[in-house]
């Protein structure tokens, strides 16, 4: 099941996910190991939040914890019950630790206009990790100068983010993928102390971490052609990777269609929305808002409030789904979105949709999806980026069920 007809014809059913699952632990041929199915077991009841066990007993433990002798399992902030093997051996989805970076114009050899990247800066250094390379291998160890950084994508949440992996007390991280999922969502591993993080939040779950929390960066998707346009001068992450496999496609082809449910996710959806809708997730202070893409296709320039803070979301058309062709590049629009600190230099701006781009109606600055002023009087400006994410409701609400939505 290794050719792009064989693969164009795997029907859309929980076999199917297993079969993309085993493409990315195989590069592109099938393995016969084991896979793993919905456990006829209710889900254990979560422990509150906030809740960290330093002295949990031990002495009856799942069958997965015998692979991980070096963990810390008496600390944890979670039921181990909720952990669920996503049928890949640890770092079975090899992330990549030495990155190679070439500039856009090789770039453009191997990635489309349209094609979803992620964005992350640090200073004056941005650079880009394509979806096509990202859902092969979840994880990006890098250095941005004096700053470590994770880039991660849990192709089964469509969760994008970025962590400083510099941690008081400890030497630098190495996150790895665990082969864990909890709620559908990728669970890292960092080799240090053997601890278990939760992909989506940032924060240890289990072992000598537990309770720790990584520091997020901003990484939103964007398309490629956004990406160049705002970064002429930023780097791009090489498919020289190491690894033979076949970037460009998507081993999880049609994942993300509307009807269908999510992978190994066996808790409560919320049904406030359709569980796979990308919405843009945010988290200000002690108030968490999502805003659905099809509300921002509708209106693409919110202005709100979260947490006490202004806050403004912009949306534009132009970044292809990764999940949903096998070809990424021929995908459906999903769009692309980012939130903003509406404010500069103590001044509240007010944005307005201006065609392609977004208009201030204050100075009449024209400015892009990466909240740069690209003409006008505040030409060469940057909007302060708030930590948001494109992730799928299920696993936004699952993870912040605490979360109101946007509504116009």
């Amino acid at each position: 099941m290794n050719t792009r007809e064989e693969i164009k014809r795997r029907p859309l059913l929980l076999v199917g996910i297993i079969s993309a699952i085993l493409l990315v632990i195989a590069g592109g041929t099938v393995l016969s190991e084991s896979i793993p199915g919905r456990s006829s077991e209710p889900m254990p009841t979560p422990l509150p939040a906030g809740t960290l066990l330093e002295n949990a007993d031990t002495s009856s433990l799942p069958s997965w914890t015998r692979s991980w002798s070096n963990t810390d399992f008496s600390r944890r902030t979670v039921n181990l019950e909720e952990l669920i093997s996503g049928g890949v051996p640890r770092d079975g989805i090899p992330p990549i630790d030495n990155p190679g970076y070439v500039d856009i114009y090789q770039g453009d050899a191997w990635y489309e206009p349209q094609e979803p990247v992620i964005q992350v800066s640090v200073g004056d250094d941005t650079r880009a990790y394509p979806l096509q390379v990202m859902t092969w291998h979840e994880i990006v160890n890098t250095e941005f100068g004096d700053t470590s950084v994770a880039v991660t994508f849990c192709p089964l949440c469509n969760s994008a983010v970025a962590f400083d992996r510099d941690v008081d007390g400890l030497e630098t991280l190495r996150l790895g993928v665990s082969g864990m999922l909890r709620n559908s969502d990728l669970v890292m591993w960092d080799n240090q102390t053997e601890s278990l993080w939760q992909q989506i939040t940032g924060e240890a779950i289990v072992g000598e971490m537990a309770g720790e929390k990584l520091e997020m960066l901003p990484a939103p998707i964007v398309s490629w052609e956004a990406f160049k346009n705002a970064h002429p001068e930023g780097l791009v992450l090489s498919q020289d990777t190491g690894f033979n496999r076949n970037y460009g496609t998507n081993p999880y082809h049609g994942y993300d269609r509307i009807d269908q449910s999510p992978f190994l996710f066996d808790g409560e959806t919320d049904d406030r929305q359709s569980p796979m809708i990308r919405v843009l997730g945010i988290e200000r202070g002690d108030e968490v808002r999502a805003y659905p893409f099809p509300e921002l296709e509708d209106n693409p320039v919110i202005h709100d409030t979260v947490g006490g803070d202004p806050i403004v979301v912009f949306w534009q058309p132009g970044a292809t789904s990764a999940l949903d062709q096998i070809e990424i590049a021929v995908s459906r629009d999903v769009g692309m979105a980012a939130a903003f600190n509406p404010i500069v230099d103590g001044e509240e701006l007010t944005f307005i949709e201006d065609g392609d781009a977004f208009k201030d109606q204050e100075t009449g600055s024209q400015w892009n999806i990466s909240g740069q002023a690209v003409s006008g009087p505040l030409e060469g400006e940057q909007l302060e980026e708030y930590v948001s994410g494109a992730h799928f409701w299920f696993a936004w609400a699952a993870f912040q069920p605490e979360t109101t939505v946007w509504e116009p």
